[in-house]
């Protein structure tokens, strides 16, 4: 097909009634809108193309194509949009396709004019099967141009059908198998529900699981699900060097210089030409001048010289090797080496050796490390994009919880969650926002939940989702948003909600934890911690290492258990870890007096002395 005969036309001159009277060009949709959508579908399949709109022209026009409106008063529907086409059309044909039908066929022109030229028609039109039902779609349609006199006679006559004046003119219809590629985005909840931009449903994320049971759920099932189902923040801000340390890199950071900048000398000696080495005889060279790091060698060694050099020093012009200087023989002004002490190009560093100038130094989502801050500072970059600290709301709930300097009732406890967390989450590098304790109230409740999610990015709560917890606990969450209750196949931790609430346009991410503090610690590094670190843009998975187990490990197979241990060497040197003790999931002085912990998986059972088994170091994490 020669494309070069066909012009495009977007019809976008409609009022969008169903969807508000909103421009539905104009509407988001994939990150961009919808009309862009139709434009980079059709403009490789046409010469030119246009845009048919009768309001926001100049919004319209900043997509780079012409835009024309109607000619013909009073809103007389798509068709004078085709009449505006067809009298400005520069090409033989004209093929038109709706601005809210953001998936038409890659191969709609092509396909049109094959039909129309295979029945020797004046216009194409696209035609699908629905239902066992002929459905003809009159606004995707190839038509000849020099149909406009007949067009507009129709329209002069009061005629507003699209297909009104099909018996005037020659009519090919082309089959097309995908109906989806012609469907129009209407309504507002039509718009949400098919944006690929939009945000995941937890239905859709389970859906994947061929065995999902919300009441059986394995550990690596809901790490699957979570990992899914959170999206990053984007927000980007830029930070001066020093303030980078523990920010995740939003972009990456190519490099403007070579590193090493120029060739030098990879350690104290004499640099030289290895043109100048002898095979099998002692090699004589004059010293002619000095290098230092920092100031080079004026002149040009010539062939039987050589140049005193220090490490970092810029080899001088003609010089491919360095000789170290405990190799070499000082005889006056001249150094003597042995046959064979180095070859040709040794201990010469080259430049761009470390790093080429153009080339990536850091990539995006690294969390920036001291290594890190050396590197940029060793290219001269003085500030460089990160990640928006990501914003955290936590709170603890029960009536039986006192925060410190108040009073202990009988049967309270001290909040000791709220500070086990807000530790972990400083770790991350989070902005922290502590909302203290939360009552045992559905108001109170609800409140405390709306407030974190008009100003946080995810909340963590600890206690209020396990079996016994109060029904309206659920009720709430599944009221403010997309929420589940899982019960996990783990020891310590089984109960955990998971999902994101919504209010006054904003949403949150949210972990509802378990209450026993143990089970908080372990959920949040197993669950909430790889989460949150996608959030901020970065991918780092929890570093498993292999040890020794010291003793054996009663587990029987089915569900994932996380052991408190101390990790040390044994007699043999090799890591070898034990178990704390009483494994109780309230016994926080076990977490506090490990170092590590065993991660004995799902599908594993009783542990042997010497086996070796999974750990997870604490250091870096508690």
């Amino acid at each position: 097909m020669n494309k070069e005969a066909i012009s495009g036309l977007i019809l976008a001159g409609g009022r969008g009634t169903r969807m508000g009277h909103v421009d539905k060009g104009l509407q988001a949709f994939g990150g961009t809108t919808m009309a862009a959508h139709v434009l980079a579908r059709l403009e490789p399949q046409v010469a030119t193309l246009a845009i048919n709109a009768n309001r926001n022209l100049d919004t319209y026009a900043a997509f780079g194509v012409p835009v024309w409106q109607d000619d013909t008063p009073d809103f007389p529907g798509p068709l004078a949009g085709l009449q505006a086409g067809l009298r400005r059309c520069a090409t033989t044909y004209l093929v038109t396709a709706p601005c809210d039908s953001p998936f038409l066929p890659a191969d709609l022109a092509e396909r049109l004019r094959a039909g129309l030229q295979a029945a020797d028609a004046d216009l194409a039109v696209a035609v699908t099967e629905e239902d066992g039902r002929k459905q003809v779609h009159p606004v995707f349609c190839l038509l000849k141009a020099s149909l406009e006199p007949v067009l507009s006679a129709y329209l002069d006559g009061g005629g507003r059908r699209m297909d009104g004046w099909y018996g005037q003119i020659k009519v090919a219809e082309v089959v097309f198998d995908d109906a989806d590629a012609f469907r129009n985005i209407n309504t507002p909840d039509e718009l949400a529900q098919l944006d690929p931009a939009r945000p995941p449903r937890l239905a859709d994320v389970v859906s994947c699981l061929s065995s999902y049971d919300p009441d059986a759920l394995p550990v690596r099932d809901a790490q699957r699900i979570i990992r899914e189902f959170v999206t990053p923040v984007r927000a980007v801000e830029q930070v001066a060097l020093r303030a980078a340390l523990g920010r995740v890199l939003a972009a990456d950071i190519i490099s403007p210089i070579n590193v090493p900048s120029h060739d030098n000398s990879a350690m104290d000696g004499y640099a030289l030409r290895g043109s100048d080495l002898l095979p099998d005889a002692p090699t004589r060279l004059k010293v002619v001048g000095t290098t230092y790091a920092g100031r080079a060698f004026d002149g040009t060694p010539q062939p039987g010289q050589c140049v005193r050099i220090m490490t970092g020093g810029v080899m001088p012009v003609g010089c491919d090797s360095v000789v170290p200087q405990e190799f070499v023989q000082v005889e006056g002004e001249s150094i003597v080496l042995a046959p064979g002490v180095i070859r040709p190009g040794d201990n010469r560093r080259l430049a761009g050796e470390d790093l080429k100038a153009g080339s990536a130094a850091l990539a995006s989502g690294k969390v920036v490390r001291p290594a890190d801050l050396g590197l940029l500072a060793s290219l001269g970059v003085a500030e460089v994009p990160v990640q928006r600290r990501l914003r955290v709301a936590f709170f603890s709930t029960g009536d039986e919880l006192r925060s410190i300097g108040q009073p202990l009732d009988e049967g309270c406890v001290y909040d000791s969650n709220r500070y086990t967390i807000y530790g972990m989450l400083q770790r991350l590098g989070c902005d922290l926002i502590d909302m203290g304790v939360v009552r045992d109230d559905p108001h109170a409740l609800e409140q405390a939940l709306v407030d974190a999610c008009e100003n946080a990015d995810a909340i963590i709560t600890s206690g209020g989702v396990s079996v016994g917890a109060a029904d309206y606990t659920r009720q709430i969450m599944a009221r403010l948003g997309d929420v589940t209750f899982w019960k996990i196949g783990m020891r310590p931790g089984r109960p955990l909600a998971f999902g994101r609430i919504h209010s006054n346009g904003r949403s949150a991410f949210l972990f509802g934890l378990p209450g026993n503090p143990v089970a908080v610690m372990v959920s949040f590094y197993f669950f909430a911690r790889e989460a949150l670190l996608r959030m901020m843009g970065a991918e780092a998975p929890l570093p498993l290492l292999r040890a020794r187990s010291a003793a054996a490990i009663r587990k029987k197979p089915g569900r994932t258990e996380y052991q408190r241990g101390i990790l040390a060497r044994g007699a043999d040197g090799q890591p070898e870890v034990r178990i704390t003790g009483a494994q109780g999931s309230g016994i926080l002085r076990s977490m506090s007096e490990a170092n590590c912990m065993v991660v004995l998986h799902d599908e594993q059972g009783n542990v042997q002395a010497g086996d070796m088994v999974d750990v997870l170091v604490f250091e870096g994490l508690v």
